[in-house]
């Protein structure tokens, strides 16, 4: 599948600030299962500064903003050639072993709720693929994909005891979830191409990964109830959402910022 992406992302201060510095992991990632044919990433007024591949594999650009500014526009837009691998991650080089992803963060966290519900699937340890997908299908009978009613800091505990979320409490639900069943986990952020509005679970699209001995990672959508297909794009990872933000940044100037975001992802015959 040929998907086009169109991302905008404006950053707005009540008061002008003296400058901005912001880390981009906004290039589709390499591997297998999708190819960039264009891609282009511009920031209003910005300087492009040093570029590096992380060791998960993620590209990382470093953008400058000389102030004084009340506005900047990150502007993304491209085309990416998708297959569907059934969630494979097959020819992705990274250095970070799995192991590093077994720490716990805060919005990761498990309390007793997490832990018996990563306790009480029912699905032989011996085989590990088969108890991933059951942690993606309880986190998806557990989590009921809502809204409006959690919010960028919420945790994977506080959405399971809601019952409801959005795909990032989702991720980070299956991540709690597989780390406690000694499954090496992390949080992927990227595009989700829908055909109406009606099932759409956010353009900007975030999922987990977890690793399988033998086979490596491999991805679980559980706000969609599948593994990433041909309609995703892959851009970074991380042990949560901050890890994997797909733009992080710093304004000098202690003004209080607001952002509009505007995804749109569409597909094309090839």
């Amino acid at each position: 599948m040929r998907l086009s992406v169109n991302h905008v992302t404006v950053y707005r201060y009540d008061t002008p600030v003296r400058a901005v510095v912001q880390s981009h992991r906004l290039t589709p990632s390499v591997f297998d299962g999708q190819k960039a044919v264009d891609w282009n990433i511009s920031v209003s007024g910005g300087l492009l500064g040093g570029g590096f591949r992380d060791g998960a594999g993620d590209y990382v650009q470093g953008w400058t903003v000389a102030g004084p500014l009340s506005e900047i526009t990150v502007t993304v837009q491209g085309t990416v050639d998708t297959r569907d691998l059934a969630g494979m991650l097959r020819g992705h080089r990274e250095l970070t072993p799995p192991g590093a992803y077994m720490r716990e963060t805060h919005p990761t966290r498990a309390d007793i709720a997490l832990t018996d519900l990563a306790r009480g699937v029912e699905a032989g340890t011996s085989d590990r693929l088969a108890l991933a997908h059951a942690l993606s299908e309880a986190v998806s009978d557990a989590i009921v994909w809502r809204s409006g009613q959690t919010h960028s800091h919420t945790t994977a505990a506080e959405a399971l005891a809601m019952g409801e979320g959005v795909c990032q409490d989702h991720a980070h639900a299956l991540i709690a979830c597989a780390r406690l069943r000694d499954l090496p986990a992390r949080y992927v952020s990227g595009y989700l191409h829908t055909e109406t509005s009606a099932t759409a679970k956010d353009a900007a699209h975030a999922w987990a990964e977890i690793h399988i001995n033998g086979l490596g990672w491999i991805g679980f959508d559980p706000a969609n109830r599948c593994c990433p297909d041909e309609r995703y794009i892959r851009l970074g990872s991380g042990d949560d959402a901050q890890g994997a933000a797909p733009i992080r940044g710093t304004a000098r100037g202690g003004a209080e910022e607001t952002l509009d975001v505007s995804v749109a992802v569409s597909s094309h015959q090839q």
